[in-house]
Protein backbone atom coordinates (compact mmCIF):
# COMPACT_ATOMS: atom_id res chain seq x y z
CA UNK A 1 0.00 0.00 0.00
CA UNK A 2 2.81 2.14 0.86
CA UNK A 3 4.52 1.43 -2.74
CA UNK A 4 1.53 2.66 -4.34
CA UNK A 5 0.67 6.13 -2.39
CA UNK A 6 4.87 6.38 -3.02
CA UNK A 7 4.41 5.94 -6.74
CA UNK A 8 0.98 8.20 -6.92
CA UNK A 9 2.98 11.19 -5.23
CA UNK A 10 5.73 10.21 -7.35
CA UNK A 11 3.69 10.74 -10.60
CA UNK A 12 1.71 14.28 -9.31
CA UNK A 13 5.03 15.21 -8.55
CA UNK A 14 6.51 14.70 -12.53
CA UNK A 15 3.12 16.06 -14.23
CA UNK A 16 3.62 19.60 -11.80
CA UNK A 17 7.49 19.98 -13.19
CA UNK A 18 8.64 20.57 -9.57
CA UNK A 19 11.74 17.71 -9.90
CA UNK A 20 15.14 18.40 -10.33
CA UNK A 21 15.28 16.84 -13.72
CA UNK A 22 13.16 19.60 -15.68
CA UNK A 23 16.30 19.76 -18.34
CA UNK A 24 14.88 17.03 -20.31
CA UNK A 25 11.71 19.65 -20.90
CA UNK A 26 13.65 22.74 -21.48
CA UNK A 27 15.89 21.68 -24.19
CA UNK A 28 12.98 21.11 -26.82
CA UNK A 29 12.15 25.03 -25.82
CA UNK A 30 15.92 26.15 -26.40
CA UNK A 31 16.71 24.88 -29.83
CA UNK A 32 13.47 26.08 -31.60
CA UNK A 33 14.79 29.58 -30.60
CA UNK A 34 18.68 28.84 -31.67
CA UNK A 35 17.33 27.24 -34.60
CA UNK A 36 14.80 29.43 -35.93
CA UNK A 37 16.62 32.16 -38.45
CA UNK A 38 18.13 28.80 -40.18
CA UNK A 39 15.18 26.22 -40.68
CA UNK A 40 14.80 26.44 -44.24
CA UNK A 41 12.02 24.07 -44.25
CA UNK A 42 9.73 25.83 -41.75
CA UNK A 43 6.59 28.50 -43.37
CA UNK A 44 7.18 30.69 -40.95
CA UNK A 45 10.82 31.21 -41.69
CA UNK A 46 10.21 31.53 -45.51
CA UNK A 47 7.80 34.15 -45.23
CA UNK A 48 10.24 36.35 -42.86
CA UNK A 49 13.84 35.84 -44.75
CA UNK A 50 13.74 38.17 -46.85
CA UNK A 51 12.70 40.78 -43.98
CA UNK A 52 15.02 39.82 -41.61
CA UNK A 53 17.95 39.61 -44.85
CA UNK A 54 17.88 42.77 -46.59
CA UNK A 55 21.62 43.24 -46.64
CA UNK A 56 22.68 40.25 -48.30
CA UNK A 57 24.32 40.46 -51.75
CA UNK A 58 21.15 38.85 -53.26
CA UNK A 59 18.25 41.57 -52.36
CA UNK A 60 21.28 44.22 -53.99
CA UNK A 61 21.00 42.23 -57.68
CA UNK A 62 17.23 42.13 -56.87
CA UNK A 63 17.27 46.05 -56.82
CA UNK A 64 19.61 46.90 -59.60
CA UNK A 65 16.41 48.32 -61.23
CA UNK A 66 16.42 50.85 -58.87
CA UNK A 67 19.85 52.35 -60.10
CA UNK A 68 20.10 55.28 -62.63
CA UNK A 69 21.98 54.76 -64.88
CA UNK A 70 21.93 57.87 -66.89
CA UNK A 71 25.63 58.89 -65.78
CA UNK A 72 27.08 55.22 -67.29
CA UNK A 73 29.81 56.77 -69.77
CA UNK A 74 28.63 53.79 -72.12
CA UNK A 75 25.36 54.30 -72.38
CA UNK A 76 24.10 55.00 -76.25
CA UNK A 77 22.86 58.84 -76.69
CA UNK A 78 19.38 58.86 -77.95
CA UNK A 79 19.28 60.93 -81.51
CA UNK A 80 16.55 63.45 -81.95
CA UNK A 81 15.49 65.09 -85.02
CA UNK A 82 13.22 68.25 -85.40
CA UNK A 83 10.03 67.60 -87.45
CA UNK A 84 7.91 70.63 -88.06
CA UNK A 85 6.57 69.51 -91.39
CA UNK A 86 5.32 66.32 -90.52
CA UNK A 87 2.46 66.19 -92.79
CA UNK A 88 4.29 66.62 -95.75
CA UNK A 89 6.74 64.00 -94.63
CA UNK A 90 3.83 61.41 -93.59
CA UNK A 91 2.58 61.92 -97.22
CA UNK A 92 5.60 61.50 -98.29
CA UNK A 93 6.59 58.10 -96.97
CA UNK A 94 3.33 56.99 -98.10
CA UNK A 95 4.18 57.53 -101.56
CA UNK A 96 7.76 55.51 -101.15
CA UNK A 97 6.08 53.02 -99.39
CA UNK A 98 3.33 52.58 -101.74
CA UNK A 99 5.83 52.67 -104.82
CA UNK A 100 8.23 49.82 -102.61
CA UNK A 101 5.65 47.20 -102.16
CA UNK A 102 3.50 47.98 -105.66
CA UNK A 103 6.56 48.34 -107.80
CA UNK A 104 10.04 47.97 -106.32
CA UNK A 105 9.94 45.29 -104.30
CA UNK A 106 7.97 42.99 -107.60
CA UNK A 107 10.43 43.77 -109.97
CA UNK A 108 13.59 43.36 -107.83
CA UNK A 109 11.78 39.98 -106.83
CA UNK A 110 11.76 38.88 -109.89
CA UNK A 111 15.35 40.31 -110.56
CA UNK A 112 16.75 38.55 -108.21
CA UNK A 113 14.92 35.03 -109.43
CA UNK A 114 17.05 36.29 -112.44
CA UNK A 115 20.13 37.11 -111.95
CA UNK A 116 22.29 35.00 -109.37
CA UNK A 117 23.71 36.50 -106.33
CA UNK A 118 27.47 36.95 -107.33
CA UNK A 119 26.58 38.66 -110.84
CA UNK A 120 24.25 41.47 -108.33
CA UNK A 121 27.07 41.71 -106.14
CA UNK A 122 29.09 42.42 -109.10
CA UNK A 123 26.41 45.04 -110.28
CA UNK A 124 26.81 46.81 -106.69
CA UNK A 125 30.34 47.09 -106.63
CA UNK A 126 30.02 48.57 -110.14
CA UNK A 127 28.11 51.43 -108.65
CA UNK A 128 30.03 51.59 -105.86
CA UNK A 129 32.96 52.11 -107.31
CA UNK A 130 31.79 54.79 -109.45
CA UNK A 131 31.00 56.60 -106.18
CA UNK A 132 34.56 56.98 -105.46
CA UNK A 133 34.90 61.18 -106.39
CA UNK A 134 32.49 61.52 -103.68
CA UNK A 135 34.18 59.45 -101.08
CA UNK A 136 37.38 60.33 -101.69
CA UNK A 137 36.11 64.69 -101.81
CA UNK A 138 34.62 63.60 -98.70
CA UNK A 139 37.29 62.65 -97.09
CA UNK A 140 39.40 65.14 -97.62
CA UNK A 141 37.46 67.99 -96.18
CA UNK A 142 36.80 65.86 -93.22
CA UNK A 143 40.89 66.05 -93.00
CA UNK A 144 40.64 62.18 -93.29
CA UNK A 145 43.75 61.70 -95.26
CA UNK A 146 44.02 58.46 -94.49
CA UNK A 147 40.61 57.42 -95.74
CA UNK A 148 41.70 59.16 -98.94
CA UNK A 149 44.58 57.34 -99.79
CA UNK A 150 42.56 54.14 -99.21
CA UNK A 151 39.78 55.40 -101.24
CA UNK A 152 42.13 56.20 -104.01
CA UNK A 153 44.05 53.04 -103.55
CA UNK A 154 40.48 50.55 -104.14
CA UNK A 155 39.23 52.62 -106.98
CA UNK A 156 42.91 51.98 -108.60
CA UNK A 157 43.21 48.82 -107.72
CA UNK A 158 39.32 47.90 -108.12
CA UNK A 159 39.38 49.64 -111.66
CA UNK A 160 42.29 48.04 -113.49
CA UNK A 161 42.28 44.08 -111.71
CA UNK A 162 38.47 44.46 -110.57
CA UNK A 163 37.16 44.46 -114.26
CA UNK A 164 36.03 47.82 -113.94
CA UNK A 165 34.95 47.68 -110.47
CA UNK A 166 33.16 44.33 -110.68
CA UNK A 167 35.14 42.56 -108.50
CA UNK A 168 36.44 44.19 -105.23
CA UNK A 169 40.15 42.76 -104.49
CA UNK A 170 41.08 45.74 -102.64
CA UNK A 171 38.77 44.46 -99.89
CA UNK A 172 40.69 40.84 -99.73
CA UNK A 173 42.79 40.18 -96.71
CA UNK A 174 45.82 40.89 -98.37
CA UNK A 175 45.02 44.43 -99.21
CA UNK A 176 42.45 44.84 -97.13
CA UNK A 177 41.52 48.56 -98.48
CA UNK A 178 37.47 48.82 -97.25
CA UNK A 179 35.74 51.51 -98.34
CA UNK A 180 34.96 54.44 -96.97
CA UNK A 181 30.95 55.00 -95.90
CA UNK A 182 31.03 58.49 -96.14
CA UNK A 183 29.42 61.39 -97.94
CA UNK A 184 29.43 65.10 -98.29
CA UNK A 185 26.36 65.32 -95.39
CA UNK A 186 28.36 63.38 -92.70
CA UNK A 187 31.12 66.23 -93.66
CA UNK A 188 28.68 68.89 -92.99
CA UNK A 189 27.94 66.92 -89.78
CA UNK A 190 32.05 66.81 -88.99
CA UNK A 191 31.69 70.23 -88.99
CA UNK A 192 29.22 70.82 -86.42
CA UNK A 193 26.11 71.41 -88.61
CA UNK A 194 22.88 69.87 -87.08
CA UNK A 195 20.28 67.81 -89.04
CA UNK A 196 17.77 71.18 -89.18
CA UNK A 197 14.89 69.06 -89.22
CA UNK A 198 13.61 66.12 -90.86
CA UNK A 199 12.16 66.00 -94.49
CA UNK A 200 10.89 62.76 -96.56
CA UNK A 201 12.20 63.43 -100.39
CA UNK A 202 9.72 61.10 -102.76
CA UNK A 203 12.42 58.67 -104.33
CA UNK A 204 15.09 59.63 -102.39
CA UNK A 205 13.34 58.88 -98.50
CA UNK A 206 14.69 59.88 -95.23
CA UNK A 207 16.89 62.80 -95.41
CA UNK A 208 16.93 66.25 -93.47
CA UNK A 209 18.28 69.94 -94.61
CA UNK A 210 21.62 69.03 -94.02
CA UNK A 211 22.18 65.73 -95.73
CA UNK A 212 19.50 67.27 -98.57
CA UNK A 213 23.07 68.59 -99.58
CA UNK A 214 24.43 65.09 -99.86
CA UNK A 215 21.92 64.61 -102.57
CA UNK A 216 22.74 67.39 -104.62
CA UNK A 217 26.68 66.95 -104.12
CA UNK A 218 26.88 63.02 -105.21
CA UNK A 219 24.41 64.16 -108.67
CA UNK A 220 27.24 66.32 -109.13
CA UNK A 221 30.44 64.37 -108.45
CA UNK A 222 28.42 60.99 -109.74
CA UNK A 223 30.16 60.46 -113.02
CA UNK A 224 26.83 59.34 -114.73
CA UNK A 225 25.19 62.17 -113.83
CA UNK A 226 26.94 63.91 -116.45
CA UNK A 227 25.48 61.32 -119.56
CA UNK A 228 23.63 63.73 -122.12
CA UNK A 229 21.30 61.16 -122.68
CA UNK A 230 18.86 61.82 -120.21
CA UNK A 231 17.18 58.09 -120.46
CA UNK A 232 20.52 56.51 -120.35
CA UNK A 233 20.96 58.14 -117.11
CA UNK A 234 17.64 57.74 -115.48
CA UNK A 235 18.07 53.80 -116.74
CA UNK A 236 21.37 53.35 -114.88
CA UNK A 237 19.40 54.56 -111.62
CA UNK A 238 16.86 52.05 -111.73
CA UNK A 239 19.24 49.50 -113.05
CA UNK A 240 21.00 50.67 -109.49
CA UNK A 241 17.68 51.06 -107.56
CA UNK A 242 16.52 47.43 -108.56
CA UNK A 243 20.19 45.25 -107.92
CA UNK A 244 20.22 47.36 -104.64
CA UNK A 245 16.97 46.16 -103.56
CA UNK A 246 17.24 42.71 -104.32
CA UNK A 247 20.25 42.67 -101.67
CA UNK A 248 18.27 44.12 -99.35
CA UNK A 249 14.63 42.96 -99.32
CA UNK A 250 13.16 41.97 -96.09
CA UNK A 251 14.68 45.17 -93.67
CA UNK A 252 13.00 47.19 -94.94
CA UNK A 253 9.83 44.98 -94.09
CA UNK A 254 10.75 43.98 -90.73
CA UNK A 255 11.38 47.69 -89.67
CA UNK A 256 7.99 48.55 -90.12
CA UNK A 257 6.23 45.39 -88.67
CA UNK A 258 7.77 45.84 -85.25
CA UNK A 259 6.78 49.42 -84.99
CA UNK A 260 3.60 50.80 -83.46
CA UNK A 261 4.04 53.86 -86.03
CA UNK A 262 6.50 53.16 -89.25
CA UNK A 263 6.94 56.79 -90.04
CA UNK A 264 7.85 57.25 -86.26
CA UNK A 265 10.41 54.16 -86.70
CA UNK A 266 11.86 55.14 -89.52
CA UNK A 267 12.56 58.84 -88.67
CA UNK A 268 14.27 57.79 -85.33
CA UNK A 269 16.00 54.94 -87.11
CA UNK A 270 17.32 57.44 -89.68
CA UNK A 271 18.51 59.90 -86.69
CA UNK A 272 20.11 57.34 -84.76
CA UNK A 273 22.19 55.79 -88.11
CA UNK A 274 23.32 59.06 -89.20
CA UNK A 275 24.81 60.36 -85.66
CA UNK A 276 26.21 57.06 -85.31
CA UNK A 277 27.72 57.47 -88.61
CA UNK A 278 29.04 61.39 -87.78
CA UNK A 279 30.83 60.33 -84.60
CA UNK A 280 32.59 57.42 -86.43
CA UNK A 281 33.95 60.51 -89.24
CA UNK A 282 34.88 62.22 -86.20
CA UNK A 283 37.38 59.26 -85.05
CA UNK A 284 38.83 59.14 -87.72
CA UNK A 285 39.67 63.15 -88.83
CA UNK A 286 42.94 64.60 -87.96
CA UNK A 287 41.08 67.63 -86.61
CA UNK A 288 37.68 66.98 -85.39
CA UNK A 289 38.97 63.86 -83.44
CA UNK A 290 39.60 65.70 -80.03
CA UNK A 291 35.56 66.45 -80.59
CA UNK A 292 34.28 63.56 -80.80
CA UNK A 293 31.70 61.96 -78.67
CA UNK A 294 32.79 58.49 -79.43
CA UNK A 295 33.13 56.41 -76.04
CA UNK A 296 37.01 56.77 -75.28
CA UNK A 297 38.25 56.70 -72.03
CA UNK A 298 39.52 60.38 -71.34
CA UNK A 299 36.02 61.46 -72.37
CA UNK A 300 34.07 58.44 -70.06
CA UNK A 301 34.25 61.10 -66.59
CA UNK A 302 32.32 63.96 -68.74
CA UNK A 303 28.68 62.79 -68.32
CA UNK A 304 29.21 62.49 -64.82
CA UNK A 305 29.93 66.38 -64.40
Amino acid sequence: MRYYVSLITLLFLLSAGSLPVPCLAEEPVQAPVETLPSEPASTDNAVDTPAQSSNQPHDVVANDDDFDYDDEPFKEEKAMIADPIEPFNRAMYQVNDKMYFWLLKPVAQGYKTVVPEPARISVKNFFSNLKYPARFVSCLLQADFTGAATETGRFAINTVWGIGGLLDPAAGRELDLQKQDTDLGQTLGVYGAGHGFYIVWPFFGPSSARDTMDILGNQVLYPLSFLNIWYASLGTKAVEAVNSTSLRIGEYESLIEAAIDPYVAMRDAYAQYRMHDIKTRKAKSLLFKDASTGNTAPEAPLPQE
